[in-house]
């Protein structure tokens, strides 16, 4: 079984822990906002959608504090990691020009592979939910994005995380293939 350690970062009061807590089943998705101090490691098994027969992954979820006075910190955040998932508020216009920071500090630094990535436009409850194109920079645009509604749909999202990490585990598997060939060869 894979364990797969996927980074939620992004900007402060984007939803990170909200959607960190329903894809691990960890607590209340609800509640007042409280900000994340430095970094929440949650623990869970998945299923890999898409993967060799659909495996079941062991996930490291690190849920990240969106304050940038940690970017100390960042680069013992990043290490080792499998996946980055970026959650925005696309309601908060600053919210779409400070993702590029967040994918420049935590994806390009890695040169992570685009299957390795996700953007999640998480709509807070009671907010629109348009799936219309958002003003993202070209860079972003390539990523995958969801937009998720946990009010409205739950089962989407989880589902839509399953097949983000089945891409990253297939990513891993296939890595893992190359350095296993190179050391036969």
């Amino acid at each position: 079984m894979f364990k797969a350690k996927v980074l939620f970062i992004g900007p402060n009061e984007s939803g990170k822990t909200v959607l960190a807590n329903f894809l691990s089943d960890t607590a209340d998705v609800g509640g007042e906002y409280r900000p994340t101090q430095g970094v929440r490691i949650l623990e869970f098994e998945s299923q890999a959608e898409g993967s060799h027969d659909n495996d079941k992954c062991d996930v490291e979820l690190w849920d990240c504090s969106g304050d940038f006075k940690l970017e100390a910190c960042w680069p013992a955040i990043i290490k080792d990691s499998s996946g980055v998932v970026i959650i925005f508020n696309p309601n908060v216009p600053s919210h779409l020009k400070e993702i590029e920071t967040w994918y420049s500090m935590f994806i390009s630094s890695q040169s992570l592979q685009e299957s390795q990535c996700l953007l999640i436009a998480h709509h807070k409850p009671g907010s629109a939910v348009e799936d219309g194109r958002l003003p993202l920079a070209s860079h972003l645009g390539r990523l995958p994005l969801i937009h998720s509604n946990l009010e409205e749909e739950p089962e989407d999202v989880k589902q839509a995380f399953c097949k983000y990490l089945g891409s990253v585990v297939k990513t891993m598997s296939e890595s893992r293939e190359r350095e296993e060939m190179s050391i036969i060869t």
